[in-house]
């Protein structure tokens, strides 16, 4: 096992706590792209190259030489990337996730003793973005000029890219608990709690193994529109949730990492990836489809 720990620990550098990777953004954002209805606008169906390039970009502000000079940036943008569900019990999130925006969100958890930036912004994250999308498309729809709406539309592309970013961050039960990179606490079924854990799944594993055939084919068919926005992000997170105990028994089978070979290890991964891929395309969906007429 000895280079799977080394890639792994290699993987875990300061920089290394992307979820799934460049490469597993890149096929979930592909795999979204790839299952957009006909009814799609046609420069957004044509721009799959784009959307594909710009999901991993949030993991890309991290780079080390500008958080030597200053940290404001990446200091920003960290806790978007994450929610860990276990800080918060169940009366405390839902009154925390019901505030009317992120700052709020954010008194009502210090107000339980919880910092946000700790616990993570992720259904925010995703909120503001596919909020942002929506109000784009409904400027789309009524741009004055063909020159205003090229200007929009590139603006809607860079923001359904980025809403790719965070969408597919939390489809790693990885980026949804405490347990991020290694079981911390209580651990009485012997969970693995090396501080490699978090690549040796999400970029030596994927990196290795998974390609876009592996995930396209479990894409949901058909696309859903999101209408309770809210609720729906928070179900997806807590799907995602769900998965970590089992992420964990995997490891327990067979290291996660680049010599893992077993066919349940690779159907997780692809599962995951798709299950992003397909929330993806429902809100890149949602956002077009409920931007016409009045809210």
């Amino acid at each position: 096992m000895a280079l799977t720990l080394v890639a792994g620990s290699t993987l875990l550098g300061p920089d290394a706590l992307d979820a799934w990777g460049a490469k597993g953004h890149r096929l979930a954002a592909s795999a979204a792209a790839g299952a957009l209805p006909d009814a799609m606008p046609a420069f957004f169906r044509a721009a799959g190259a784009q959307l594909t390039y710009l999901n991993p970009e949030p993991d890309r502000w991290k780079g080390r030489a500008e958080r030597e000079q200053d940290p404001a940036l990446d200091g920003a943008f960290n806790a978007d990337h994450f929610l860990d569900t276990e800080m918060a019990d169940s009366s405390v999130r839902r009154r925390a996730f019901a505030a009317p925006h992120r700052y709020a969100y954010a008194d009502s958890l210090r107000a339980a003793g919880i910092e946000a930036a700790q616990m993570g912004f992720a259904p925010f994250a995703i909120l503001e973005l596919t909020q942002r999308l929506r109000q784009q498309f409904r400027m789309w729809r009524s741009a004055p000029d063909s020159a205003t709406r090229a200007w929009i539309e590139a603006r809607i592309l860079d923001d359904a890219g980025i809403l790719g970013h965070y969408v597919t961050d939390v489809s790693n039960p990885a980026h949804t608990t405490i347990h991020y990179n290694g079981w911390v606490g209580a651990n009485p079924k012997g969970y693995a709690t090396d501080k490699a854990f978090h690549g040796r799944f999400e970029t030596a594993y994927v990196q290795a193994h998974l390609e876009l055939s592996d995930v396209t084919p479990r894409v949901r068919a058909e696309p859903r529109v999101r209408r309770a926005l809210r609720a729906e992000i928070l179900a997806y997170i807590a799907e995602g949730h769900a998965e970590v105990e089992r992420l964990y028994q995997l490891d327990q089978k067979q290291q996660w990492g680049i010599e893992a070979t077993s066919a349940e290890h690779k159907a997780f991964a692809a599962e995951r990836l798709a299950a992003g891929a397909t929330m993806l395309r429902d809100l890149w969906w949602t956002a077009w489809v409920t931007s016409a007429g009045a809210p």
